[in-house]
């Protein structure tokens, strides 16, 4: 048996549009007694939307099977937070909500909190740049929930997380403390718990070199590099995160 985690962005679709070859990839899997979860770096949408829209596109999915940054984040808050601590949040909705249910307690005054959630916003202001600063430079912990530079989408791609964490870092001159998405191992022990196997049994599949990549190899799983999405074959060859597979989409994943 193996287990496959599957990026969803750039991987199992781009926007709207389902990647040809998807539903009977997955399909395909699953008949033959292998295990898939679906971990995605993108904050602005629920688990719920994300089980939703692949049973739609013709991937049964339930909450259950899948993982996003959104809930690692509330994941790591409840186990580092403190009675009375709270946390001041840079992100959508479907991020405070996930936060909510966690018992995790905001607050937007950045002069009180312990924590600060940097998130993808796309209504990012001046102003909220400068409540991270001040809750940054007062020491508050800066936890980032993915670290993407862009999002693709079928015509192109629009800024990510990592715009903001460019802003803040270019603003204090210094890392931020944190992040929980991929690459992290925090995201990765998400994803092989939740599957149930050893790390060398999982395959981690993404359209990502820095991320889905750069996880999948730092953790002793076989990264696969679908080139759907974002980075090319022509970045693999030059990158330090080098795949152990490349396919030109998801539809050849069962050829391995």
């Amino acid at each position: 048996m193996k287990g496959f985690i599957f990026d969803l962005d750039g991987t199992v679709y781009l926007g709207d549009q389902l990647i040809d070859g998807a539903v009977e990839a997955i399909q395909a899997l699953r008949d033959r007694g292998d295990k898939v979860v679906f971990l995605s770096n993108k904050p602005i949408a629920t688990r719920q939307s994300y089980a939703h829209k692949l049973t739609k596109m013709g991937i049964p999915t339930g909450i259950e099977d899948v993982l996003n940054s959104s809930l690692i984040v509330a994941r790591y808050l409840q186990k580092v937070c403190q009675l009375g601590d709270k946390v001041l949040v840079v992100g959508e909705e479907p991020i405070r909500d996930e936060l909510r249910e966690h018992g995790i307690t905001m607050s937007e005054n950045p002069l009180e909190v312990k924590y600060v959630v940097l998130s993808w916003d796309r209504h990012f202001t001046y102003d909220r740049l400068n409540d991270l600063y001040q809750a940054a430079i007062r020491g508050a912990v800066v936890i980032a929930s993915n670290p993407d530079r862009t999002c693709p989408l079928e015509d192109g791609t629009i800024p990510d997380t990592g715009a903001l964490i460019g802003a803040l870092e270019g603003a204090t001159g210094a890392p931020i403390d944190l992040v929980v998405g991929k690459p992290s191992p925090i995201a990765a022990e998400a994803a092989v718990q939740h599957l149930g196997l050893d790390y060398s049994a999982c395959y981690m599949v993404g359209d990502r070199l820095e991320t889905d990549i750069k996880m999948g190899n730092d953790t002793g799983m076989n990264s696969v590099l679908v080139l759907t999405g974002i980075s090319t074959r022509d970045m693999a060859r030059t990158s330090e995160h080098s795949p152990r597979y490349i396919l030109n989409s998801i539809k050849e994943i069962v050829n391995l």
